[in-house]
């Protein structure tokens, strides 16, 4: 990962005096702890200090220099600014595919809602933000301003109301490893980015779904590049699925189910939630996320080999 983390001190030093800032490498390992634990900033400036397993995996002395809660914002913030994370997250696999975990056996394609601290805002206020207007008394209002999120949306499933964003992943059925993502308001549907998300690579042709990807002219594209689409039927209000269709979502969906094992994993890492502000803030914060878990899911297959 050097050679992409070396971009953010291309800048040239004013001058030689003042602290030397931190190895890049350290610093990206402190935010795979932090993803792994889903750590604060101050939070994971006492646990390097506090653990020494922290201190051991960073190759550093817990009595000696330890990079401070706001050194550690400024490093994730100079990811954004530089828009790395997608080299890193390329690079990543990269690595899984030269150990030999290639994707294989097909892919599965799903979103999953990552919460956002709610905004407590007036209706006129959420459809000023809607059409991508900010209210006129929040510009003058900058304090306010920058603690209002203006990116995430409101969605409901299953009847319930959510505000956030959404990961959209795609894994390989054999490895269950996450080779594509993208991250959108959780208003944007699902079959949006759908097409982003398909890896050219797989070595099956396989894809799997469920039902709110489908629909006649995703179907009829699919089978005009070759792929086997297998995603699950749906059913109407006056057109109920039939008996085979349901023995069809059913094997389906064996797997298909695949795809939230990789959901559930980061779930235990301490939840799907960003406590950031904006869209590219939410994307940082979701795509380390997403790489902390293909390392130990590469980490699980490589014990079993």
């Amino acid at each position: 990962f050097r050679p992409v983390l070396e971009k953010i001190r291309d800048k040239p030093r004013k001058n030689s005096s003042g602290r030397k800032p931190y190895d890049v490498v350290l610093m990206f390992k402190i935010l795979v702890l932090q993803h792994l634990y889903n750590l604060a900033d101050d939070q994971t400036e006492y646990q390097i200090r506090d653990r020494y397993s922290f201190s051991r995996f960073l190759a550093i002395q817990p009595e000696g220099k330890v990079p401070d809660a706001k050194t550690i914002w400024v490093f994730r913030e100079a990811l954004k600014d530089n828009d790395l994370v997608d080299e890193l997250f390329a690079q990543l696999n990269t690595q899984i595919k030269m150990a030999g975990y290639l994707p294989r056996q097909g892919q599965i394609v799903d979103a999953s809602i990552i919460a956002a601290p709610r905004q407590r805002n007036s209706r006129k206020d959420n459809a000023h933000i809607k059409k991508g207007e900010l209210p006129q008394d929040w510009k003058d209002k900058p304090n306010m301003l920058r603690q209002k999120d203006v990116d995430a949306r409101w969605t409901k499933k299953h009847g319930k109301t959510y505000y956030g964003y959404k990961n959209h992943i795609s894994v390989d059925r054999q490895h269950k490893l996450i080779r594509h993502f993208e991250v959108t308001p959780a208003s944007v549907s699902d079959t949006t980015v759908f097409d982003v998300l398909i890896d050219p690579e797989n070595s099956s042709a396989d894809i799997w779904a469920d039902s709110a990807y489908r629909s006649k002219t995703r179907q009829s594209q699919l089978k005009d590049e070759g792929y086997r689409s297998h995603i699950q039927s749906k059913g109407e209000a006056t057109k109920p699925l039939s008996e085979c269709q349901l023995k069809a979502n059913h094997r389906r969906s064996k797997v298909r189910s695949r795809v939230e094992h990789v959901f559930g994993a980061q779930q235990a890492m301490g939840g799907k939630l960003v406590r950031t502000i904006g869209i590219a803030r939410a994307r940082i914060k979701v795509a380390l996320s997403n790489m902390v878990y293909n390392i130990r899911r590469w980490c699980h297959l490589a014990s079993l080999a």
